[in-house]
């Protein structure tokens, strides 16, 4: 009797599973006719694309410190150092003539007196030479209120030379003769003296790869607008009353002088 009772349950049991599976059998055995749709299908497969406007902005960001940058908003930004490309190209080595000028170490030079265009406000026409010896600067005057600059060396206090006057003549690779005053004062360099033939020219020369000879009323001044070796002189007050400049940069210069050009020393 008990066992037939048992025997009653389990097969209860298995009834009521089966009723309960029949109920749910509407949503397991359904064909799902959405999956059937192409335009559903598309929709899910498609790439998902970057979606700028669905994007949060990045945090804004300080910009850098100046310190050894250009002072543009896009040098700042990205960072970029005071080293200037053209100046390597600008200062670079030169064949000139025979001689080899060796390369200026531009990243040792104060960033000032080395070549660029300025602005530059001045009554003195197109052409014109205008030395600013408190400066140290020398400007070729352009067109539109624009100047290309360059650093240069200047005479010590007492042996510098001021006023307007004419560049007469020009000279590559010139000789050097010392003055009887100059020979006066360094008795060593007398052999250098006009008597002797002065110095040749070359890498060695106090006059450098070129020389502008200043004029005044028809008249040598005996000073001179010329390239020098001693390229740290430049910016400083160490020669002996002439405007001495990087080699490359007189080279530069001559080749931009037109003939009888104006200088005015300030």
């Amino acid at each position: 009797m008990f066992v037939k009772s048992e025997n009653v349950r389990r097969i209860s049991a298995v009834l009521a599973a089966a009723t309960a599976l029949s109920g749910l059998s509407g949503c397991i055995l359904v064909t799902d006719t959405s999956r059937m749709n192409i335009d559903v299908f598309q929709d899910e497969i498609a790439p998902v694309y970057y979606d700028p406007a669905r994007v949060q902005p990045a945090t804004p960001q300080s910009v850098p410190q100046k310190r050894n940058l250009y002072q543009t908003q896009f040098h700042q930004t990205y960072g970029l150092p005071v080293s200037n490309p053209v100046h390597r190209i600008m200062y670079d080595v030169i064949r000139d003539d025979g001689h080899t000028i060796p390369a200026i170490p531009y990243s040792r030079v104060d960033q000032r007196f080395l070549r660029q265009e300025v602005s530059y406000q001045t009554p003195e026409a197109p052409g014109t030479i205008v030395v600013d010896t408190k400066a140290n600067f020398l400007y070729l005057v352009q067109a539109e209120g624009k100047a290309i600059r360059y650093g240069v060396g200047l005479g010590k206090q007492g042996f510098a030379w001021s006023g307007r006057g004419t560049i007469q003549w020009k000279q590559k690779w010139p000789r050097w003769t010392p003055s009887d005053d100059m020979v006066a004062r360094q008795p060593e360099i007398k052999s250098f003296s006009a008597a002797n033939g002065g110095l040749e020219s070359g890498l060695n020369n106090p006059l450098g790869a070129r020389a502008l000879y200043i004029f005044k009323d028809g008249k040598d001044t005996l000073f001179r607008v010329h390239g020098t070796p001693d390229w740290q002189s430049v910016g400083r007050a160490t020669s002996s009353g002439c405007v001495r400049m990087f080699n490359q940069d007189v080279i530069d210069l001559y080749d931009r002088v037109g003939k009888n050009a104006s200088i005015v020393v300030i």
